[in-house]
């Protein structure tokens, strides 16, 4: 059977050709700049090289990327994917070939994006020395560096936080008002990372550095908090305290469907802290992507990574100044309260309670529809988890389909066999929209936002989806 029986057939799915859609956007201005970033990457790094193979391999890197972008660039016809030794492989090949080998300006949005990044891997992965470089890491870290004025912030406040709830609930405080204050610092633990993710390394092709600053911290998560537009923390923290409160459960279990490294890993990581130290879990789970992905997704090198940064803080935002960027030391306090972090997460790693687990289903070309067929271990495996986050706009699409939708279809409906009662999961969605797909919305809501400025209006595109500044938390029990 073919995987893509598997999604969604009874609504069109987003097509590059789609002028109104983001796709057309995405396809024409976003991936050429990105394809000339990591062309500009690849040749900063062999400019640093003295061994003759690896410095050769990388210049047959900067000719198959710019390759690649002339061939985006001018519509060519899409062609199979070299084979890296990789089973998936031959699936984004069948898919290839039952699209008819399509051009890139006429080709679902979704199976041409994911086969964009796995075509950038074999080019790295088909040679000998440059199996393992991440094209986007450099990036990745950069823009993290820059992140350092929220890091600040946001590690003061979960050191005590972590001390508040490791003393217990205040004495003066009844059973009710306990409840109420744990479910207003949950809904804020997780509203941090919902924003988080406004930092998306791939929409970020104009934005400077004190744009990105703006995306973070506490000011800008309240401002954001009406933007959005379906809510179900609630219910995530209704779904969590009551399986705290049932004593027959000992492992209670979330896992994280990441999106983002950088900033966006951090306040994953601060989510997923706060979750074990206040007992709503017991373990937390991180799926990163196998490869690098859509520019800024999380790799598991980039959890470790980030511990490195921790580890030494000062050292890390010092070497801002050889990146052009603006760097204020940090007083001591700080950089107690950084290596506090890196002391929780890492022993919470060490011993077990928080584990990273990589797979290659999250770098399939195709929708979430198909995992319980095509990914039936995995699959199961999440079905025994309390709760699944999936984190970000591309999990967004993927879970939907990436097709278009009424707007007001219950959200349930749109997640396909993951939300069959008894067959599915219990899963919450994290994202900021930035893509045209949308679901499970208020009658009249998608209406209104066209009406906002530059929220497409009559002109038939649904641009609010496009910028990240409204978000979607929706939440479905399919256990």
């Amino acid at each position: 059977m073919s995987a893509m029986q598997s999604d969604p057939h009874v609504h069109y799915q987003y097509k590059t050709s789609d002028k109104t859609s983001f796709a057309s956007v995405t396809v024409e201005d976003r991936w050429p700049i990105i394809l000339t970033a990591a062309i500009d990457d690849v040749h900063r790094t062999t400019g640093t090289l003295q061994d003759d193979t690896e410095l050769r391999e990388g210049k047959a890197i900067v000719e198959a990327l710019a390759k690649l972008k002339y061939e985006i660039q001018h519509n060519r016809q899409m062609t199979p994917i070299a084979d890296d030794g990789q089973p998936d492989v031959h699936g984004y090949n069948e898919e290839l070939e039952q699209l008819e080998y399509p051009y890139w300006h006429d080709v679902p949005w979704l199976y041409s994006e994911c086969y964009l990044y796995r075509r950038i891997s074999t080019f790295f992965t088909l040679s000998s020395r440059w199996k393992s470089y991440d094209v986007f890491g450099r990036q990745k870290l950069s823009t993290f560096k820059s992140s350092q004025p929220a890091v600040v912030e946001l590690a003061a406040r979960y050191r005590l936080l972590v001390g508040q709830l490791t003393s217990g609930p205040a004495k003066d405080l009844s059973a009710e008002e306990t409840t109420a204050a744990e479910q207003e610092l949950f809904t804020e633990m997780c509203e941090i990372c919902l924003w988080g993710n406004a930092t998306d390394l791939s929409l970020l092709t104009n934005l400077s550095y004190e744009d990105l600053q703006k995306l973070q911290g506490s000011k800008a998560r309240k401002a954001a908090e009406a933007n959005i537009i379906v809510n179900d923390f609630s219910k995530a923290f209704q779904l969590l305290k009551t399986a705290q409160n049932d004593k027959s459960k000992q492992e209670r279990r979330v896992d994280i469907v990441l999106d983002n490294a950088g900033f966006e890993l951090f306040v994953d990581l601060v989510l997923a802290g706060y979750l074990i130290a206040s007992g709503l879990a017991t373990h937390i789970v991180l799926h990163p992507k196998s490869i690098p992905w859509f520019v800024s997704d999380a790799l598991p090198k980039d959890f470790s990574e980030l511990l490195n940064a921790l580890a030494d803080p000062q050292e890390f935002y010092a070497s801002l100044a050889s990146d052009d960027q603006n760097s204020t030391p940090l007083s001591n306090d700080e950089v107690d309260n950084i290596k506090a972090l890196f002391d929780h997460w890492s022993s919470l790693h060490a011993e077990g309670s928080l584990i990273i687990r990589p797979n290659r289903f999250w770098t399939h070309a195709g929708t979430y529809w198909r995992m319980p067929a095509t990914a039936s271990s995995l699959y199961e495996d999440l079905r025994t988890s309390e709760l699944v986050i999936f984190k970000g706009d591309l999990n967004g699409r993927k879970l939907l389909g990436d097709v278009m939708w009424d707007p007001t279809t219950p959200f349930s409906e749109v997640i396909g066999p993951l939300g069959i009662k008894g067959q599915g999961l219990r899963l919450l969605q994290m994202r900021t929209c930035k893509a045209d797909v949308v679901a499970g919305l208020p009658q009249g809501e998608d209406e209104r936002l066209r009406d906002t400025e530059g929220g497409g209006g009559d002109t038939g595109a649904r641009k609010w989806t496009w910028t990240g500044k409204w978000a979607v938390v929706q939440y479905h029990d399919g256990k």
